[in-house]
């Protein structure tokens, strides 16, 4: 960024409901401005970008080689996230991609080592860690409240509605999985966060009600890493009613995650210490009201690394790990075996810090 410019000029690539959530959460940073907004559908740009007095496109490319453009948000259906992704980085800008960042490992390594040789950043738009439960609950697990972790378990899901098996999300050969690359990968990225690495990957998937084969409805997933720390995966499209819940179990007590607020129900933590064997825990409960803030917290951190030269959190590379995570778990239930992950990956070394 240049160091004589105020502000960091944004561009917005994807107006749709989730890119307009985007666009407001740029709105509330003070050394952020929104400079134009593409979209295929006109009437759906302008409409964002009359909100925030910027420029409207239909051109994405046009938007991104803007002079004034400093930072990209690509929030595009997955089948052309890379392909935006790719041009914002070659064009020289830092650029958050809405998650998973790509349809496969391949697409996202292309991009880390494209955002690697031009200096810029990369994020995935992994909001969830910037939801305040899960946050706080990262904070006392960081500080030990639980001591070394043993597992984790987790779910995700929802029920669909009407039409969801004509929409991109449940065609295979666009998204390039079903609700594993969905909503499971948000999960993972959670499950990462907290245990680090996996090195094996044991699942099953099942196309159970809605009619989207090859892609999956539901995944179930047994994940190891190479600590012994085990963790369970379930997403679903078949929850019917929306939930969420993550907790995570160490040996002197647990966290438990419940909503996300919304649909998802309120967004609470459970924070359970036990002093001896045998003896009730201690339980703490914290609850979480108020609007979700969690896209304003998680660009106030891109902007931060940008602007300030801050510590990268859920960059490009922890998405490309994400990926290979999920080709793990879809390999492992086609093949119906534990798949491992690979030791040596190569250019996922952490990444130089950004110079542009």
């Amino acid at each position: 960024m240049d160091s004589g410019r105020r502000t960091l000029g944004v561009a917005l690539i994807g107006a749709g409901p989730f890119g307009t959530k985007r666009a407001r959460a740029v709105a509330k940073h003070s050394r952020s401005r929104m400079v134009v907004v593409a979209d295929s559908l006109p009437e759906r740009a302008q409409a964002v970008a009359s909100e925030w007095g910027c420029d409207a496109e239909t051109d994405w490319q046009r938007a991104v080689g803007r002079s004034d453009v400093d930072a990209v948000i690509v929030c595009t259906p997955t089948p052309v996230l890379a392909e935006i992704g790719l041009f914002a980085i070659r064009s020289g800008k830092h650029t958050l991609a809405e998650k998973p960042v790509a349809r496969g490992p391949q697409e996202a390594r292309t991009l880390v080592e494209a955002a690697r040789a031009q200096g810029v950043y990369l994020k995935g738009g992994y909001n969830h860690r910037y939801h305040p439960a899960i946050r706080r609950a990262h904070e006392f697990f960081s500080h030990g409240s639980i001591g070394r972790p043993i597992f984790l378990r987790c779910i995700y899901g929802h029920g669909g509605r009407p039409g969801y098996e004509r929409e991109w999300r449940a065609q295979a050969e666009l998204s390039g999985g079903g609700q594993l690359l969905d909503q499971g990968v948000h999960l993972l990225d959670l499950l990462r966060w907290f245990a680090g690495e996996f090195r094996e990957a044991a699942a099953m998937t099942s196309t159970a009600f809605w009619p989207i084969a090859p892609a999956e409805d539901n995944v179930f997933a047994l994940l190891r890493s190479s600590q012994g720390v085990v963790a369970e995966l379930h997403a679903s499209w078949t929850e019917w009613k929306n939930t969420f819940r993550f907790e995570v179990f160490g040996e002197r007590g647990y966290l438990r995650v419940n909503g996300l607020g919304g649909s998802y129900g309120p967004e609470s933590l459970c924070l359970g210490v036990r002093e001896n064997l045998g003896q009730v825990p201690r339980e703490q409960s914290f609850i979480f009201e108020g609007p979700d803030e969690s896209l304003a917290r998680e660009w106030e951190a891109f902007a931060g690394v940008v602007v300030n030269g801050d510590q990268p959190e859920s960059d490009g590379l922890d998405a490309l790990r994400t990926l290979l995570l999920v080709e793990a778990i879809y390999r492992a239930a086609k093949e119906d075996r534990t798949a491992q992950l690979a030791e040596e990956l190569g250019v996922l070394s952490k990444p130089v810090a950004a110079t542009r």
